[in-house]
């Protein structure tokens, strides 16, 4: 039997809860279940009911959360915000595989982390980025 993804979704939502990922208008992490159709710029687009000239841009994991997973030295509620992005990654590197980060969009930009689970199911976050 192949493994539900639904627990680690859960896991997922526990360790997101709170977090705002910063752009021009901070929005939270939300877990994301993709399916099991491999999240291909195509299959994105197709998912999410979008025109195909719909720029997507994939990214490096370390990349997307790089802003986030460090503090500035000193700044106590920072690094434990910081320390929270960190354990959140960490979950997802451990529990899924072959992680992607797609941005849909210009200016409101989908971000979609997702990573293949056990199950097969392409599943992980999503959050929405303004950047003018």
């Amino acid at each position: 039997m192949k493994a539900d993804p639904t627990a680690t979704l859960s896991s997922i939502e526990e360790a997101a809860r709170g977090l705002l990922f910063p752009s021009e208008s901070d929005r939270p992490l939300l877990p994301y279940r993709f399916g099991p159709e491999e999240p291909t710029p195509e299959a994105v687009l197709r998912a999410r009911g979008l025109p195909a000239e719909t720029p997507v841009e994939e990214v490096s994991l370390a990349s997307f959360f790089e802003g986030v997973t460090q503090a500035p030295e000193g700044a106590a509620e920072e690094d434990a915000t910081a320390e929270r992005f960190r354990a959140l990654v960490a979950l997802l590197e451990r529990e899924l595989t072959e992680l992607r980060v797609l941005r849909v969009g210009k200016v409101d930009i989908d971000a979609l982390v997702l990573g293949r689970h056990p199950s097969g199911e392409w599943i992980g976050v999503s959050t929405q980025l303004v950047e003018t």
